[in-house]
Order: C-alpha cells, then structure tokens, then sequence
C-alpha cells in the first residue's frame, strides 16, 4: 500500500516506523523474488524504494524539526 506525503504526515512517528519496517521487508521480498523469477509487475520494486524513501524523509525531517526546535 503506497502512502503520500500527505497521509504519511498525518501519522505518528511510531505509525511510520511500522510503515517504514513493513516496506523495507516488502523491498527485501521484491528484490529476492526479482532475482529468481520474473516480477508481475517489475515497477513494483521502485513503487517500494520510492515509499521507503518517502518514509525516511519525513522521520528525518520531523528529527531535525524537534532539534531546531531546541536552539
């Protein structure tokens, strides 16, 4: 399941850890498959790199918003 930026944000930090944890396992499984077998659809394993990045990117912003927050 793809989030956007937007339905991620209205997650909590905890709700996207799972959601990063879940898509890092759903990328692991892609790529194996991948090498042994032909994929039903080959544009699944960037769908998946790209929410993990996705994922990443507001957890480290969020990171870095509480730090700023502290100056």
């Amino acid at each position: 399941m793809a989030l956007d930026a937007t339905a991620i944000r209205e997650l909590s930090d905890d709700e996207i850890r799972e959601e990063l944890s879940r898509a890092r396992e759903e990328l692991a499984r892609l790529k194996y498959r991948a090498a042994f077998e032909d994929l039903e659809s080959p544009s699944l394993l960037r769908i998946t790199r790209r929410e993990v990045a996705r994922l990443k990117t507001i957890l480290n912003q969020r990171s870095s918003e509480t730090e700023n927050q502290g100056d």
